[in-house]
């Protein structure tokens, strides 16, 4: 346990975090309840004093994903996507990846998103809407790096290499496929039929 239970400390978040600095605030009155939330450009979470350091970092992950995620939820519009896009091609790609327009569809029920390089066209499925932030942004990252190289080979994915979540956000999408092909439970009226 830290000599001071009540430690305020700042520090960096993980790159692609979306804030610029975590402050993780400890308390002796609380006893197990953790709690965060944004604070200007800094995310400040609340924890138990008790609380050890690799609790600590656990639980720092956790609720910077879960305000994400809540974030994520309000529906970005076209000209906030076309401008998150930029944001990214400049933190990855050093600005070369310039799309002339990013927009959701509707349209797309079997991929994530596509690009048309001829056109500097992106296009999102609507299906990410809601989705961790994290999410999103590999979708867009690797939309981009498609202005930047066609298909699917060892350069395009050395791009995607210096984003830190891209392996996360690739499961968190193959784990809601995977969700969308299990049965589905019987309706409880139906499930007293079968017996």
């Amino acid at each position: 346990m830290p000599a001071d239970p009540q430690r305020s400390v700042t520090s960096e978040p993980p790159r692609g975090a979306g804030t610029s600095a975590v402050e993780v605030r400890r308390s002796p009155r609380r006893s197990r309840t953790v709690s965060a939330y944004r604070e200007g450009d800094r995310t400040i979470v609340l924890i138990p004093a008790r609380m050890s350091e690799a609790e600590e970092r656990r639980w720092v992950g956790v609720m910077l994903d879960k305000l994400a995620a809540q974030e994520s939820r309000s529906v970005l519009g076209d000209r906030e996507l076309t401008e998150r896009a930029l944001r990214l091609s400049e933190q990855y790609f050093e600005g070369r990846a310039r799309p002339r327009s990013v927009r959701w569809v509707t349209n797309q029920n079997t991929r994530w998103g596509s690009c048309t390089p001829s056109e500097g066209s992106i296009r999102l499925s609507h299906r990410l809407q809601g989705m961790p932030e994290y999410v999103v942004d590999y979708v867009l990252l690797h939309e981009l790096a498609h202005l930047l190289v066609p298909g699917h080979g060892p350069k395009f994915w050395r791009l995607l290499e210096g984003y830190p979540r891209t392996e996360r956000a690739r499961g968190y999408l193959e784990g809601v496929v995977a969700a969308a092909r299990l049965p589905h439970p019987p309706a409880a009226g139906e499930a007293a039929r079968e017996a």
